[in-house]
């Protein structure tokens, strides 16, 4: 199988299990792991810094997010009733943390958390009483408030979310969100575009179970976006694991396989260049390339989802780019870095590309 480009495994002289990781610029990058750890490389990975958020030594945390490059908001995962279910943030690049949510009520689990911008965010946990729970804040983070419960999207019996790459709900644009489920017979999509004000949902091909669905959402476009998943109990599942959309997530299709085959807990956008780009205006199709990863390794597509390249066996959960250079997180220590994909055209081979 020809490279068409490589994964560089960096040594953090750790065995901490991570599943969240977001990246800044191509040289600052946040990860969030198990233990209450947190790392930060602020030189392209080079070094990494490590912090123990204090008292959060039981706690895993599955999803964070950078407001800039001293600005963190980190999300634990786990049974609430066990003092599990916490969002820390820290203002000082991880010297001091602050707690600014937690719950006991019974059955909260958060699973993923995300921002439109430095002050409105959105947090998701499993359903609670047959809706799923969420979050909101209009301060960065400093503060949640829990959306009524009349307002919460309605969940299917044996609905869930899936807390493995904190890409299970996204945002995009001014005020849209999307959330990804399975633990039912189909997978689903929920859609917001009023900040998670009111919610409409659109089911999808892709079957799903108690350990199966999505796993990870994103958009490129208002009308663009692509979800992936697969069985976290058969994580080199040979099945379709993934869904493509053309008209905001209202309709959802099933696309060819990624390269390996199984479970993808998270899908990102690598961009040519590292310009900032705000949403406004769609990606010309030659300017970016879809990244999947997941424990059987990690596939790259050209083609807005059509079809996969191969990119590395190393099961990295999570991935998040800055314009072409992404960091990727996985179990026991493992953090990689990929900094250039290649866009040539495979030889004796007719590309149909839809306008």
């Amino acid at each position: 199988m020809p490279a068409y480009a490589q994964w560089r495994v960096m040594d953090i002289k750790s065995n901490i299990h991570m599943r969240a990781v977001h990246t800044v610029s191509p040289t600052i990058c946040w990860v969030g792991g198990s233990k209450g750890t947190i790392l930060k490389t602020t030189n392209g990975g080079k070094t990494w810094a490590t912090y123990k958020v204090p008292g959060a030594d039981s706690l895993d945390f599955r999803d964070v997010h950078a407001i800039n490059k001293n600005t963190l908001v980190a999300m634990s995962a786990g049974e609430s009733e066990k003092g599990q279910a916490k969002i820390y943030r820290t203002e000082d690049g991880g010297e001091s943390w602050n707690l600014v949510y937690q719950t006991t009520q019974n059955g909260v689990f958060l699973d993923g958390i995300d921002f439109w911008d430095k002050n409105k965010g959105i947090c998701l946990g499993d359903p609670i009483d047959g809706k799923l729970f969420i979050l909101t804040t209009e301060d960065g983070g400093k503060s949640w408030a829990e959306l009524p419960i009349e307002k919460r999207p309605v969940a299917e019996p044996g609905e869930a979310c899936f807390a493995a790459s904190g890409t299970s709900i996204i945002t995009f644009g001014k005020s849209n969100v999307y959330i990804g489920t399975g633990g039912s017979k189909m997978a689903r999509v929920f859609r917001s575009e009023d900040f998670g004000q009111s919610w409409k949902v659109s089911a999808t091909p892709l079957p799903a179970g108690p350990t199966s669905g999505i796993f990870g959402l994103r958009f490129w476009s208002n009308k663009n976006g692509i979800a992936v998943g697969g069985d976290y109990k058969k994580t080199t599942d040979s099945t379709l694991n993934v869904l493509l959309t053309k008209d905001g997530g209202v309709t959802w299709t099933l696309s060819k396989m990624t390269v390996p085959a199984g479970l993808k807990e998270c899908v990102a956008l690598y961009q040519k260049t590292d310009a900032i780009w705000t949403g406004e205006t769609q990606l010309r199709a030659d300017d970016y390339a879809l990244v999947a990863t997941g424990p059987s390794g990690s596939s790259y597509s050209i083609d807005r989802g059509k079809s996969w390249r191969f990119l590395g066996k190393e099961g990295f959960h999570a991935v998040s780019f800055a314009g072409n250079v992404g960091y990727g997180v996985g179990a026991s220590g493992l953090i990689g870095k990929v900094e250039k994909l290649s866009f040539k055209k495979r030889k004796r081979k007719l590309v149909f590309v839809d306008e």
